[in-house]
């Protein structure tokens, strides 16, 4: 039992100074503007090669029924595998749409199935009227 307690502690201690003997990662370029009509542009560079960038933007600010956010972006990071991995992304009404050479990308709707989406869009049909409850 003592054993493997003092197993247990060992590990213990082995795995928090591996952890704890990391160096931290220092930012080597940071920047960030925001302006008053509420779009800004925020960027990082990290020293083992991470960055991003962002910036963002109001569209319709004067319709406050129309006005929507829009964001552009894109990040880069070296994976676990070597592979360097760059994202470019959009964010709006639309929502998130993230591309990159890793991220598969869907197939076109087949001609037919698109002429049958756009049919059943203009021919909606009918409703049933409510039935009565007795």
């Amino acid at each position: 039992m003592k054993t493997a307690i003092v197993l247990c502690a060992i590990v213990a201690c082995a795995a928090a100074a591996s952890v704890s003997s990391q160096d931290p990662i220092p930012i080597v370029k940071q920047e960030q503007e925001v302006n008053f009509d509420g779009s800004y542009h925020s960027s990082y560079e990290t020293g083992n090669g991470i960055s991003a960038s962002e910036e963002g933007t109001v569209k319709n600010a004067n319709n406050p029924e129309t006005a929507a956010a829009e964001v552009t972006g894109s990040f880069k990071y070296t994976g676990d595998d070597g592979v360097v991995y760059t994202i470019e992304y959009v964010a709006n009404e639309n929502g998130f749409q993230p591309r990159g050479a890793h991220i598969p990308v869907a197939p076109e709707i087949p001609a037919a199935i698109a002429r049958s989406l756009e049919y059943n869009a203009a021919h909606p049909e009918p409703e049933e009227p409510a039935r009565r409850k007795l």
